[in-house]
């Protein structure tokens, strides 16, 4: 296991032709940017694929790597999930950062009271959810990740501000 802070680029999508190509789905903005980041890594921190080259095709790449010479091979690693090291990605600009970096981060209510810490970031098909841990213990709870849910982030002092969206049960009446 690596103790290095992971983040995951792309996804083996199966082999491409008969001639041992591999398409991968990229989750940077430059699929392309897969190639210079050197060994793909697995979520445990080994070796998953070492691209030797490849093209863009939309949101993928299709490509040659070291670890694979057949098209049984790339199809046998198909949904692999593969990472880089979080050095390797450029540095954001001022206004920027990437998810990965609110995970650990204390969530505080407009009160500043600490309601518990960013377990994960997750997008189930829509927008970004905060996984939230209570500072108590007990069930995780999902925030939507917008300006109105978290109007405030404080990286670099490791937390952010949280207003929890009313229930509709919650509402006064009209």
């Amino acid at each position: 296991m690596t103790d290095q802070k992971l983040i995951l680029v792309g996804q083996v999508a199966g082999g491409f032709g008969v001639k041992g190509e591999v398409r991968v789905t990229a989750y940077t903005a430059d699929p392309m940017s897969l190639l210079a980041y050197g060994p793909l890594l697995r979520a445990d921190g080994s070796v998953g694929l070492t691209l030797t080259s490849a093209r863009p095709e939309k949101s993928a790449i299709v490509g040659r790597a070291r670890e694979i010479t057949t098209k049984e091979q790339a199809d046998a690693l198909r949904g692999l999930k593969l990472h880089v090291p979080r050095d390797l990605l450029p540095a954001p600009d001022e206004d920027e950062f990437y998810l990965t970096d609110l995970i650990g981060l204390e969530a505080r209510d407009p009160d500043d009271v600490v309601l518990g810490t960013v377990k994960s970031v997750q997008n189930f098909g829509a927008d970004d959810m905060l996984e939230i841990a209570p500072a108590e213990g007990g069930q995780t709870w999902y925030l939507p990740f917008t300006r109105d849910c978290v109007p405030d982030l404080h990286i670099a002092d490791g937390w952010l501000r949280v207003v929890r969206p009313v229930e509709i049960g919650e509402r006064e009446p009209d």
